[in-house]
């Protein structure tokens, strides 16, 4: 159990970095803290594009990342990058045929999200570190929404780099990390991403500024509660999560699902109404006082 009351900051720290690899199977040198999710999208994308622009331009994403992805491959393409952006089906996977046949020999990233923000569906992740790893492509993955709401392991599923976000688990706002497989060291030696800002040398180099170690005691914490919960939390919101389905799509006519009905985060429900608008049936619930 983490207790930091007397503590020196970097001891915190280094309680905190061990804390948030234990959840993901990493080690605590590979753990990076940011002020966000964003900025670790930011980091993780732009970072690895610009220290690997000599192998290559071109970047794979899908059409429904988090803005903090598709901003940054966005700006990417106006200084010259290539970004395809895969297509997902109507239950927002995408097509594992597509994004392996999307890579040429001057892909160096493919960025595809742990599970959507909006309709909860969870992306074949196992498989799409598979293929990276077997065309010697970075793969990066917003884990902001599955971060410690479903199990996450980053050797198992070949991933190099792994956002997340404080606030997603009830931690602090204004603190985020990012997973950098062996520290951002390459197998030749060097790094293969470049940091984003100039400064000290701040979380091994990567991101010079003093670092909010109240706000990652925080994070930690959360993640300790979090990690302790998991299993039982994610079997508990799965079954209401279920319930709510179920309940609404056979009661109320005209309703169907968003999303993928199996492969979705435990706590997202995300329903359609044909034959009405969603304003109506907000400002109709909010007269309700729900």
């Amino acid at each position: 159990s983490l207790h930091y009351i007397g503590q020196k900051a970097s001891k915190v720290l280094e309680d905190s970095r061990a804390m948030v690899a234990s959840l993901i199977n990493a080690r605590p040198e590979e753990i990076i803290f940011t002020s966000s999710g964003t900025e670790s999208d930011n980091l993780a994308i732009k970072g690895v594009a610009y220290k690997n622009k000599k192998k290559g331009n071109h970047i794979i994403t899908s059409a429904i990342e988090h803005h903090a992805v598709l901003e940054p491959c966005k700006r990417l393409e106006k200084e010259g990058y290539e970004i395809t952006y895969l297509p997902v089906d109507r239950t927002g996977l995408i097509n594992l045929n597509e994004l392996e046949n999307a890579i040429t020999d001057k892909t160096i990233l493919i960025s595809i999200m742990f599970a959507n923000n909006e309709i909860g569906t969870i992306e074949p992740i196992k498989e799409i570190g598979e293929i990276a790893k077997s065309h010697d492509v970075f793969f990066h993955t917003d884990a902001v929404q599955a971060f410690a709401k479903i199990p996450l392991d980053v050797q198992e599923m070949n991933i190099d780099l792994l956002s997340a976000s404080s606030h997603k688990i009830y931690g602090p706002k204004g603190v985020g990390m990012l997973y950098i497989r062996d520290g951002g060291k390459g197998k030749k030696g060097g790094k293969y991403i470049e940091p984003l800002m100039e400064g000290g040398g701040h979380e091994n180099k990567m991101r010079p500024s003093t670092e909010n170690v109240p706000g990652i005691a925080g994070f930690a914490k959360a993640v300790e509660i979090a990690k302790n919960e998991l299993h039982i939390e994610a079997e508990r919101l799965t079954k209401l999560r279920d319930k709510i389905i179920n309940t609404i799509t056979t009661n109320i006519e005209h309703c169907y699902l968003n999303g993928h009905r199996t492969k979705r985060l435990p706590n997202n429900v995300n329903l359609g109404f044909s034959f009405i608008e969603g304003e109506s049936i907000l400002l109709s619930l909010d007269a309700e006082y729900i």
